[in-house]
């Protein structure tokens, strides 16, 4: 518990008197809470009830997760301290004291991880046939079969790196996996003419190319394998003939990530994206060293030394050095080690044999995915492209994914003479590069393409379909709360809204004027956008709660989020708590609010669903005194969201569909307890278990059958 938890834990409210909301100490640290999101993922792989191959996987989404937190956050802090900036979080720590707390909380989390794989998940997957052997166990067959490998695929790609007076300490890129070894001469070697070179022990690094598996076949089954660090380690003679070299050791570094563009400087978005990912890659800092525990501290030292780093910047690993490294066994075809394929379902008025345009003509639909299909959603983008009637199709695409079929309908469209507009964000984080491939061949194919707006990155999540009816123009608009990416809708849990609502199609189109010729409505007829109007009217829905409470009215809000660290919003649902407003808050993630603090916010209560599916889909619900209001959209009640970034939030104006999501959503998952986990007021969580008179419930199972 850090020094600000400690002094939440026996705090009560005084004299009658309620506790400030504007007091630091009753908001967690936004980088311990989602460190504690992480230990989440973590328990899933130690679930045993979790199939072996799922065990695995979220032992590797640990792992990728903490990259990104390390690339991400931790570059951020450790920005901070290099120049000199003392700005306290919010909660009031500065950033070498977050450091401090992230490293002691982070050891523990780590050696579980690798405990888990090393004495749980490796075993059990050499029970069912699946074995990953150490190269000296293999007999003389087997390491021949490897060595043949190495000569073949890996040796003529290897490029060692000595470091001397004439060779520096070379670039060690982002996320690479090296080989630290150190050469000598052989005594009795007579390297004539260039003895010089060959005189004394020199550092090697050697690079293991990322486009070679990790996991090298030994028979010809592909279920039993050996390392590729090891199979070189072995062969190394063949990089240093006539040369010693001691053991070899393996180490990962980690860069900082976050992309800082300078928009001002040009006009030209696409090349200044580009321009930033090459620079990163030459010249992002480094942030992390990661080494096998038995590398020597000689080694280990004149790596942080060479590196730039400091010892606390250093982590040991006792086991598999990337562990994502391992996810191509999940690709093996054992089904029994693997969660059951679920069926998808597509809602009731979109089986009817007739046009979707006829349909949504008629009424809204919701579509909430994993469980309905997707291809609802590409479906109907494929319908506007190949309709006659339709004139215009403009869409947002933050994530699209490889071989999108969304994109293939977009230059579809284009192709049958429709006017096709696509705001693709370059700047949607890791996926940069994707991204400018998708807006190159949009542009080739004759599709309008934005890049987004100075300063601000586009998530919204908005599809606009134009189409002529009766000598009249007729919009249908799908927002959703996730990415037009079918490969995610299935992992992930999202809501998505088709609608012929006149004004959201009204706002639709003021909203992609805003993206893509910079006019400006300070006022939209039903939709929220940010960082216009959104959280002006977050605070102002909640607040409307907390008088209602006040004058003895119905009041109660329910919020499902990925994340809440605006302090702003946080502030306001205390006071809402105070004045005796029920709240209940679903976040997956990050939680700076501190519920269950009499004075404060002991009627707040928050949960955290962490399962196999990954919940990402964003629902505001407002009693307001029986007249209820309930939004989707892309935001979570985070700075980031609210004021940098444009986010559609959308209402749910169909009553079947409010009662729905009310009903059969936010109260199901408000059940669950099996997933769920309860935030405590000093920022830990609790599993929340069955007790003796109620069964198991698994809210992401139930809608798996009561979708179907």
């Amino acid at each position: 518990m850090n020094p600000v938890a400690q002094k939440i834990s026996s705090e009560t409210q005084k004299d009658g008197k309620l506790l400030s909301v504007n007091d630091p100490k009753y908001l967690s640290n936004r980088e311990i809470s989602w460190l504690e999101f992480n230990r989440r993922v973590l328990n899933l792989a130690l679930d045993e009830k979790t199939p072996l191959l799922e065990r695995l996987k979220f032992l590797s989404i640990f792992s990728t997760n903490l990259d990104e937190f390390f690339m991400i956050r931790i570059s951020g802090l450790k920005e901070q301290i290099s120049e000199g900036v003392f700005k306290l979080s919010p909660d009031g720590l500065s950033a070498a004291e977050q450091l401090r707390e992230i490293r002691e909380r982070l050891l523990p989390m780590i050696t579980e991880q690798m405990l888990c794989l090393s004495e749980k998940i490796l075993p059990s997957l050499t029970n069912e046939g699946i074995k990953i052997r150490s190269y000296q166990d293999l007999n003389k067959a087997e390491k021949k079969k490897v060595n043949d490998f190495f000569l073949k695929n890996v040796f003529p790609v290897l490029t060692p790196q000595a470091v001397d007076e004439s060779h520096p300490f070379p670039y060690i890129s982002n996320l690479s996996l090296n080989l630290g070894v150190h050469v000598a001469p052989e005594k009795n070697s007579n390297p004539g003419k260039l003895k010089h070179l060959f005189e004394q022990n020199r550092f090697v690094r050697i690079k293991l190319p990322p486009n070679i598996s990790r996991l090298v076949p030994i028979d010809n089954f592909s279920t039993e394998f050996t390392l590729l660090g090891e199979v070189v380690t072995a062969n190394i003679h063949h990089l240093f003939p006539n040369m010693v070299t001691n053991e070899c050791h393996m180490f990962r570094l980690t860069r900082d990530a976050d992309i800082e563009l300078r928009e001002d400087e040009a006009g030209d978005l696409l090349r200044i994206i580009e321009r930033e990912l090459y620079q990163q890659r030459r010249f992002s800092f480094p942030v992390r060293l990661e080494v096998q525990s038995s590398m020597p501290a000689e080694m280990i030292d004149y790596l942080r030394t060479s590196i730039g780093l400091i010892e606390q910047d250093i982590y040991k690993i006792d086991g598999f050095l990337n562990v994502p490294d391992l996810m191509s066994l999940y690709s093996l075809d054992r089904a029994d080690l693997k969660d059951k394929p679920i069926p998808y379902s597509i809602p009731a008025p979109l089986r009817r044999e007739e046009n979707v345009f006829e349909t949504l003509k008629r009424e809204d639909v919701l579509l909430h995915h994993p469980y309905t299909a997707y291809n609802t959603v590409t479906d109907f983008v494929d319908a506007a492209a190949e309709d006659e009637y339709v004139q215009a199709i403009k869409i947002c695409l933050y994530r699209t994914g490889k071989n999108s079929p969304i994109v293939k309908s977009l230059i579809k469209a284009s192709q049958n003479g429709k006017q096709v507009a696509a705001l693709v964000e370059l700047k949607a984080r890791f996926d940069e590069e994707n991204n400018i491939e998708w807006a190159r061949q949009l542009e080739s194919e004759g599709v309008h393409v934005i890049y987004g707006m100075r300063g601000l990155k586009t998530h919204s999540k908005v599809l606009l379909v134009v189409r002529r009816e009766n000598e009249e123009l007729r919009r249908y608009v799908h927002i959703a709360t996730g990415n037009y990416n079918p490969t995610t809708s299935k992992v992930y849990t999202d809501l998505g809204l088709l609608t012929a609502d006149e004004e959201i199609g009204a706002d639709a189109t003021d909203l992609f004027n805003f993206l893509t010729g910079y006019s400006y409505r300070d006022e939209y007829r039903q939709l929220l956008i940010a960082p216009i109007n959104l959280r002006e009217r977050m605070i102002e829905l909640i607040n409307r709660e907390t008088e209602n409470k006040s004058k003895g009215k119905d009041a109660r809000i329910i919020a499902k989020i990925n994340s809440l660290t605006d302090d702003k919003i946080a502030r306001a649902l205390y006071r809402a708590s105070q004045a005796g407003v029920q709240i209940d808050l679903i976040i997956r993630g990050i939680c700076v609010l501190r519920p269950g603090i009499e004075g404060l916010s002991e009627n707040i209560r928050v949960v955290s669903i962490v399962g196999r599916f990954l919940e990402h889909s964003r629902i505001f619900y407002f009693a307001n005194d029986g007249d209820e209001e309930i939004y989707i959209g892309s935001a979570d009640w985070m700075q980031r969201n609210l004021d940098r970034r444009v986010e559609a939030a959308v209402p749910i104006n169909n009553e079947q569909l409010k009662k729905h999501i009310k009903k059969e959503i936010l109260k199901v998952y408000l059940k669950d307890n099996v997933n769920a986990q309860i935030l405590k007021s000093d920022g830990s969580y609790e599993k929340l278990s069955a007790d003796s008179k109620e069964k198991e419930f698994d809210a992401q199972m139930y809608f798996v059958g009561k979708e179907n």
